[in-house]
C-alpha cells in the first residue's frame, strides 16, 4: 500500500491543477459611481508590549464613512472621516473615541492613490493594488506602498512618518465567509524604517521601527470593492531613551454601503416623539453625522457621572424613540458647563457620556459595541456660561442617531 502513496499524490496535485485552470480567471478592479456612500468598520484586538513586559490589552474600533464625490477615467474621489474609538479589551462599555481625521483623495480603478501631504488617513495606502490583467489561482504580483503614522500625540512630532513597503500578493481563489463566496487574495508586507532624529518632540522619539501585516481580502466583484478583511500584524518601535514598544494583534473588518438616511424626517418624528412622551428639556437638530438630541440641563449627582432617577425616567421615555431606528449607532456626547479646570471638564463629559451610554445598553437600547462616546468639556456651549441658565444648558449629554 506504501508504494503506491506517491503516485496517489502525484494523480491527486494534477487533478487540482486540472481543476484550477478550469475555473475563470478573475479582474479585480474598484469601481465608483459619484454618489455612492460606504462605511468600513474594523475591529482590532491589540497586545502592548513595553520592553518584552505585557503593558496593556485593548480593542480598537476604526469606523471610516467615505462618498464618491465624482469619478474621472475610472478613478474615483473619495471624500470622508476616519474615526478611532477604543477600550479596554474584555471590558463591557462603549467605545470613547480617540480621533477623527478628515481626508480627500483620489483612487484609481486599481487601486493607485494620489492624495495631498496634509492627509494622514488612511495609514496604508496603495494597498491592494491590482495588475491590469485577469489573474488565475496561484497568479502572484508585488506593487510597493505606504505606511503614514502621525506621531504628533504620541511624540509631539510635527511631521508624518512615511515607511515605504513592497507588497507581496497572491490570488487564491474562492473562499467563504459569511455563507457566501468571494473571490480572495492575501497580500503581506514587511517595514523596516530607521528615522532621522525629529526636529521637535517632547521626551522621546522612535529610532528604528519595523513590523509586518499578513492580510486574508474578500472581494465583492459586483461592487468592486472590498467585502471583508482579516489582518494579523505587529509592529515595534524601538526609543531614543533605550525602551521598546511592540503592538501585536489581529483585525478585521468589513465595507458596507450605508444605508441614507431621511434626515429631515427622522427630525420631525423624533421631536414629535418627544413632545408626545413629554420628555422636558430636549430638544432635536439635525447635523452632517444625522440627527441629534439635546438632553439640556442633565442632571447628576454633584461632581460625578452618577444619573438621578429624574434623568434615568428620561431615558426610559427615549428609549421608545430610539428603538425606532434599530439600524443606527448611536453616539453620545458629554458636555460641561465652564467650571473647574480644563483636564478636569474633559474628563467629566467623557464619564457622563459613558454612565448614558451604559445605561441605555441595561435598557437594551443598543449592544456595547455600536455606542460610541467622546467628551467635549466646556469647548462647544450653547448658553452663556456667565449665567445661570446658559449654564444649564451646557451641562448637556447629546444622543446622536448616526448616519453612518
Amino acid at each position: 500500500m506504501r508504494a503506491y502513496a506517491p503516485v496517489v499524490r502525484l494523480f491527486s496535485a494534477l487533478y487540482l491543477m486540472a481543476v484550477a485552470a478550469a475555473l475563470p480567471a478573475e479582474r479585480f478592479i474598484f469601481k465608483y459611481v459619484a454618489g455612492d456612500k460606504f462605511r468600513v468598520l474594523s475591529t482590532t484586538d491589540e497586545y502592548i508590549y513595553v520592553n518584552r513586559r505585557l503593558y496593556n490589552q485593548a480593542q480598537i474600533v476604526n469606523r471610516i464613512a467615505f462618498e464618491v464625490k465624482e469619478v474621472k477615467d475610472g478613478a474615483g474621489r473619495l471624500v470622508g472621516v476616519f474615526q478611532t474609538s477604543e477600550r479596554e479589551a474584555g471590558s463591557k462599555t462603549a467605545f470613547l473615541i480617540n480621533t477623527d481625521y478628515e481626508s480627500d483623495y483620489w483612487r484609481s480603478a486599481l487601486g493607485v492613490y494620489r492624495i495631498e501631504d496634509k492627509y494622514f488617513m488612511p495609514v496604508v495606502r496603495n494597498v491592494p493594488v491590482f495588475p491590469d490583467r485577469d489573474l488565475k489561482i496561484g497568479d502572484t504580483w508585488t506593487h510597493p506602498g505606504e505606511e503614514k503614522h502621525d506621531f504628533r500625540r504620541a511624540y509631539g512630532i510635527p511631521e508624518p512618518y512615511r515607511i515605504p513597503f513592497s507588497a507581496q500578493y497572491e490570488y487564491l481563489g474562492i473562499r467563504s465567509k459569511d455563507g457566501k463566496e468571494w473571490p480572495a487574495f492575501k497580500v503581506s508586507y514587511t517595514i523596516f524604517y530607521q528615522p532621522p532624529p525629529p526636529r521637535r518632540y517632547t521626551s522621546t522619539y522612535p529610532t528604528q521601527i519595523m513590523g509586518y501585516s499578513d492580510q486574508l481580502v474578500y472581494w465583492d466583484s459586483l461592487v468592486g470593492q472590498p467585502y471583508a478583511f482579516e489582518d494579523h500584524f505587529k509592529i515595534v518601535i524601538d526609543h531614543a531613551n533605550g525602551n521598546t514598544i511592540e503592538y501585536v494583534g489581529t483585525a478585521d473588518g468589513k465595507v458596507i454601503e450605508a444605508l441614507m438616511m431621511d434626515r429631515d424626517k427622522v427630525e420631525r418624528d423624533v421631536r414629535k416623539g418627544i413632545e408626545r412622551l413629554d420628555i422636558g428639556d430636549t430638544t432635536v437638530r439635525k447635523d452632517e453625522r444625522g440627527v441629534v438630541i439635546s438632553l439640556e440641563d442633565i442632571k447628576f449627582q454633584a461632581n460625578s457621572a452618577i444619573l438621578l432617577d429624574s434623568e434615568k425616567r428620561k431615558l426610559d421615555k427615549l428609549t421608545e424613540i430610539l428603538n425606532e431606528y434599530p439600524d443606527r449607532d448611536l453616539l453620545i456626547t458629554g458636555h460641561t458647563a465652564l467650571a473647574g479646570t480644563e483636564a478636569g471638564r474633559q474628563k467629566l463629559s467623557e464619564d457622563r457620556a459613558r454612565s448614558v451610554a451604559e445605561y441605555l445598553g441595561r435598557l437594551g437600547v443598543r449592544s456595547d459595541d455600536r455606542m460610541l462616546i467622546r467628551g467635549r468639556g466646556a469647548t462647544e456651549p450653547l448658553g452663556d456660561n456667565a449665567t445661570e441658565a446658559g449654564m444649564r444648558r451646557n451641562r448637556r449629554v447629546e444622543i446622536t442617531i448616526l448616519e453612518n
